[in-house]
């Protein structure tokens, strides 16, 4: 009898070139990379010195993201000296290579993992990496994703296949019907709280159950992306019709007869019947909250009803510790109503959250209203295209009457390598992935939650529970 098989499992066993020993490593051919400004320049100065070209180019796409800036007037002129060497090396490494490239002033340009998916780079069945760890992503699309390190770039470019081991299997299960008010968003943080920061360390997790099933592809994306964060090195949900329907016509997914045989293929990936997992987790999302995070990790999270937690009602010691440094570097106490804690700014962006689906539910709660007076609000869209399309939905002009900046697409403030940095104090409510200490600046604090969420905290002026404003005249 053929044994079952999980569609990790699938990924893996169709794309492994050989067994290199009996400890799970394989050789793993790998379909796409994705490739920014920042990760790539010391894999390219490798291939140079050794003296070797790119294997096959036209399974690289670059893209300009991290440093680049998202002042609402773009101009391709770098104000920081060593962004502006990442940017030009980049450029003169694809001329050199051969690799297609969406620079500042490309109408494509954007984030990594919003850009590929909306050109239709990534499809299902397929092995991408990429030294970002939010890679993650694409398996809302049916793909596995994971990141890698600048030396791993290096061999991969050169020949097409990494080194890699084969990862425990998570399946998590999510059915019910989200309550109203809730995203994915929440799904994923709820998930993180509950396993921990590492909870999913070693292993790659898919995710499935009615919850999931009812969710849009880009929702899906937003619970990949933040997958890492348990410390996933890989997360995937089977493709369905959604995906179908999301990636057909896209500008590099298949046209005509192809595209009839490649669905056909993508239907059958999905893990088998009765296939064994190495670990099962269930979440109801019928009984979920809004999350918000209180600490300076992604699993130092609560409903938004809840308290700041005490580190006295730990027995660990060393997790007591933790919270204690946690709640020194975030400026609380224990005990205080997580509704209550005052904002300075408000950022709606991000690989996790800036798509136009996270800009039409964050409008939905803008509109009419005003960002409070003390609190500095900005979004800045995943994509050139997002933006685009935001602007001609009239989901700009909602955001600019309201009192937000309107801004160019960048990875911007989800890890402040740009001019998009807060300063020691300042407190964001912050629909970005991590919330570290420094993430957006020294000494900043960052409160991760859903988009629609940090819109009704730039309106509140504080941390607030979007369906009491939503109940507001």
């Amino acid at each position: 009898m053929t044994p079952t098989r999980t569609l990790y499992d699938k990924h893996i066993d169709s794309h492994t070139v050989c067994r290199l020993d009996d400890q799970g490593h394989v050789l793993l051919y790998v379909d796409r990379q994705v490739i920014n400004e920042y990760t790539s320049p010391q894999a390219f100065s490798g291939l140079r010195e050794a003296g070797r070209k790119v294997w096959r180019p036209e399974t690289a796409l670059a893209v300009v993201d991290h440093v680049n800036p998202t002042a609402p007037r773009r101009i391709a002129a770098m104000p920081d000296a060593g962004g502006a060497r990442q940017v030009s090396y980049l450029g003169e490494n694809c001329a050199d290579f051969g690799i297609e490239l969406f620079d500042v002033l490309d109408k494509r340009q954007g984030i990594e993992h919003v850009v590929a998916p909306e050109q239709g780079f990534i499809l299902p069945g397929m092995v991408v990496a990429a030294g970002d760890s939010h890679t993650t992503t694409y398996g809302a699309l049916g793909a596995f994703g994971f990141g890698i390190g600048t030396s791993e770039i290096e061999h991969l470019l050169a020949s097409q296949t990494l080194v890699y081991k084969r990862l425990k299997t998570l399946r998590v299960t999510v059915d019910g019907e989200l309550p109203k008010g809730l995203t994915s968003k929440d799904v994923i943080m709820a998930l993180i709280g509950e396993i921990g920061a590492s909870g999913a360390t070693g292993y790659a997790i898919e995710f499935c159950g009615s919850t999931i099933d009812a969710l849009s592809v880009e929702a899906r994306m937003t619970i990949c992306n933040m997958a890492v964060e348990a410390g996933a090195r890989g997360a995937f949900m089977a493709p369905d019709e959604k995906v179908f329907a999301y990636l057909k016509d896209k500008p590099r997914a298949p046209r005509g007869e192809l595209w009839d045989q490649a669905v056909a293929r993508w239907r059958e990936l999905k893990s088998d019947a009765g296939a064994r997992f190495d670990r099962e987790v269930h979440l109801d999302a019928t009984t979920l909250e809004p999350m918000v995070t209180w600490g300076t990790s992604p699993d130092q999270a609560a409903p938004i009803g809840a308290r700041v937690p005490d580190p006295d009602s730990l027995d660990d010691p060393i997790l007591r510790q933790d919270m204690r440094r946690a709640l020194s570097y975030m400026g609380l106490e224990a005990g205080m109503p997580l509704n209550e804690i005052t904002i300075s700014h408000a950022f709606i962006g991000s690989c996790t959250n800036a798509r136009i689906e996270d800009l039409r539910d964050a409008a939905r709660v803008v509109q009419g209203r005003q960002v409070a007076r003390h609190v500095r609000a900005m979004i800045v869209p995943g994509s050139t295209q997002v933006r685009d399309q935001a602007e001609a939905e009239g989901l700009a002009a909602v955001f600019i009457a309201a009192g937000f900046e309107w801004r160019q697409s960048g990875c911007s403030m989800c890890l402040a390598m740009n001019d998009d940095v807060l300063a020691a104090g300042d407190r964001c409510a912050s629909s970005t992935n991590r919330n570290f200490e420094g993430r957006q600046g020294a000494g900043a604090r960052t409160h991760l939650m859903s988009p629609a969420m940090v819109a009704a905290a730039a309106i509140a002026g504080r941390l607030t529970d979007i369906r009491s404003l939503e109940q507001r005249p």
